[in-house]
């Protein structure tokens, strides 16, 4: 257990314990000081005392706040990693953003790697690999980006896999709801088509968007289509056992240029854990379907329950024999709320790292280049997922939302819409209602909330 006396920063030194909770329990105290611009942080770990100080370049301001944050998380760290004997490959970076930061440093110090290195600890091969990613973002990537990308969520599954902590329904129970949904929805693209500038990029996320009905579909993308200027257009269609040559020629007629098709693995065994009501013949058959028509992505996910190195390298290099354009490599990453969580199943304990750095090293000498990166909380691992493209076929969409570079209008439960101002300076957020039923009841505020984001 954590305690501090910064305020609002007890969940971030909390996550440093966190991610040390393979290698033991931990009892900490921290307790920050200024003496003379100087930053003092004292870190107490099971009764072992430390004090680290950092100079404080920035005398006040948001800066200054920027720092003192940093500061105390790599004096946790760097605490608990001397009392455990142990590092981890990220260092004392807990964010989602690890380019973000990067970007931000290149900004303010003309440099990030050896920051990374020697003052947060990060590890030489995962700093490469965040400067690869910035090098491959080159051309889409911008600073004062003023363009919008639209978002629309649709939350039908056919079924829910045992990872997943999404709000996502699964249509057996939840078929009752989609037409009503459905209209919603298009009401809402329709009426945010105002606050599109710029269009840089379309997303159809999920659950399984062409799980549902085909001419409930039809309105989506139709409704859609009035906004569309020729932007990248990708639509999730994500389960094979909801992809068909029916609901891909709507796709097409739409002008939907990127689909996803998602293995996570291609383990007949695996695939029935996780609750997917497909086999790996059926992902071969979702792709020979698409393949010829769009730009295809692929996610597979390292450290599945039971799953050995072996498993994962066959689920790779089958992937890879199937040369998508994009191959997203996963952490496992479970979060209250998934079924696997609620019954304890994990990873494979020193198997993900493995898989990962496998990943890594096979994309890269197959022709793939890293182009986008983030992590999350509960990770296996404590390690990252990242989108590996062939060159040219980088999703613009991935890109800016990983940064954070420009607008997005979001439709749909759970969809946050998110208005960038002065290059990411500031950024202010709102979140559609997060389950159907809650839309559909709240639906009348939603423009509301909308216009007091965009408009003002």
């Amino acid at each position: 257990m954590t305690e501090t006396n910064l305020i609002n920063m007890k969940s971030e030194l909390e996550d440093e314990e966190r991610a040390f909770s393979s290698f033991g329990v931990f009892n900490i105290k921290h307790e920050y000081t200024e003496k003379e611009d100087t930053a003092v942080n004292s870190v107490e770990v099971n009764g072992r005392k430390f004090v680290f100080t950092e100079k404080l370049t920035f005398k006040d301001g948001v800066l200054k706040k920027r720092l003192i944050k940093r500061f105390a998380k790599l004096a946790v760290y760097k605490a608990i990693s001397e009392t455990c004997g142990k590092s981890l490959p990220w260092g004392s970076l807990t964010g989602v953003r690890p380019t973000k930061l990067a970007y931000t440093l290149l900004s303010e110090r003309g440099e990030f790697t050896d920051y990374f290195k020697n003052v947060l600890s990060v590890s030489e091969k995962k700093t490469d690999l965040t400067a690869a990613v910035i090098e491959s973002q080159k051309g889409i990537y911008e600073e004062n980006c003023d363009g919008s990308d639209f978002f629309v969520f649709i939350p039908f599954c056919p079924s829910r896999c045992a990872y997943c902590s999404f709000i996502s329904h699964d249509l057996k129970f939840a078929y009752k709801y989609e037409d009503a949904y459905v209209d919603a929805l298009v009401k809402e693209i329709e009426y945010s088509a105002r606050y599109v500038k710029k269009l840089r990029s379309i997303y159809v996320g999920g659950g399984t968007p062409v799980a549902i009905k085909n001419e409930n579909l039809e309105k989506i993308l139709s409704a859609i289509g009035k906004i569309n200027c020729g932007a990248e257009f990708t639509v999730e269609a994500g389960r094979p056992d909801a992809i068909r040559k029916d609901n891909l020629d709507i796709l097409k007629a739409h002008g939907v240029t990127r689909i996803c098709v998602n293995p996570q693995t291609f383990s007949d065994k695996t695939l029935k854990i996780i609750g997917r009501n497909h086999t790996a013949e059926d992902i071969f058959r979702a792709y020979d379907l698409a393949r010829n028509d769009f730009s295809v992505n692929m996610d597979i996910i390292a450290g599945l329950p039971e799953e050995r190195f072996s498993d994962f390298e066959n689920t790779l290099n089958t992937a890879l024999s199937l040369s998508p354009d994009d191959i997203t490599v996963h952490t496992l990453c479970l979060k209250r709320g998934s079924a696997l969580m609620e019954k304890g199943s994990g990873a494979v304990v020193g198997e993900t790292r493995k898989m990962v750095d496998f990943a890594e090293e096979t994309l890269v000498k197959n022709g793939y280049f890293p182009y986008y990166l983030y992590r999350q909380k509960y990770m296996s691992d404590n390690l990252e997922n990242v989108g590996y493209c062939k060159k040219d076929k980088r999703c613009v969409f991935n890109i800016d939302t990983m940064e954070e570079i420009c607008s997005t209008v979001a439709c749909g439960a759970f969809a946050v819409n998110k208005r960038v101002f002065n290059g990411g300076d500031r950024i202010e957020r709102y979140g559609n209602p997060k389950d159907v039923k809650t839309y559909l009841n709240n639906f009348s505020q939603v423009s509301e909330k909308k216009d007091a984001l965009f408009c003002e």
